[in-house]
């Protein structure tokens, strides 16, 4: 199976964006040779046999939405993407995408009552950990139980940009 994959520049650094040719299945941060190989093993989970190749128009729709995002002009994004992953995570990144809106923040402790398993912080922040859409799915916006940045996956740095930037 063909996987397709583009790059584009952001203010937080390169971000690889995938697509399983109808939906956008994956956003990383760094190039894809950076995430080559973290791509190829997840893909092998969920795909039979994945090459990757490099057709940005198949992720064209979904970069313009992100440059929209950081230019200010897109709080947020409506191209199709696919979860790939336990269900317990993905209803973990749903209630991310569904709960959290432009702007806001949530804790995990939160997450975890939305989906009705307040004893799962922990879970919930393993599942957070692992979400496959970065800045879409907006687990930057998922802080602390004192309301402290603490882990992203992109580093926090970019977890603060992210955040100043949807408060300007």
């Amino acid at each position: 199976m063909e996987m397709y994959y583009g790059e584009m520049d952001s203010p937080v650094g390169m971000l690889t964006i995938v697509s399983d040719g109808e939906k956008i299945v994956r956003i990383d941060y760094g190039s894809f040779a950076d995430v080559e190989g973290k791509l190829q093993q997840w893909s092998k989970r969920y795909f039979d046999n994945p090459v990757f190749v490099r057709r940005s128009e198949k992720t064209t729709h979904a970069a313009n939405e992100l440059n929209e995002y950081f230019q200010g002009k897109r709080q947020d994004f409506t191209f199709d993407f696919s979860f790939y992953g336990t269900p317990f995570q993905q209803k973990v990144w749903q209630a991310l995408y569904d709960t959290i809106p432009y702007g806001g923040t949530k804790t995990y402790k939160d997450i975890a009552e939305t989906i009705d398993n307040p004893k799962a912080v922990r879970a919930v922040g393993g599942a957070v950990n692992k979400n496959p859409f970065s800045i879409v799915v907006p687990c930057h916006r998922v802080l602390g139980a004192d309301g402290k940045l603490v882990g992203y996956g992109g580093g926090l740095d970019k977890k603060e940009f992210l955040l100043t930037h949807e408060s300007e």
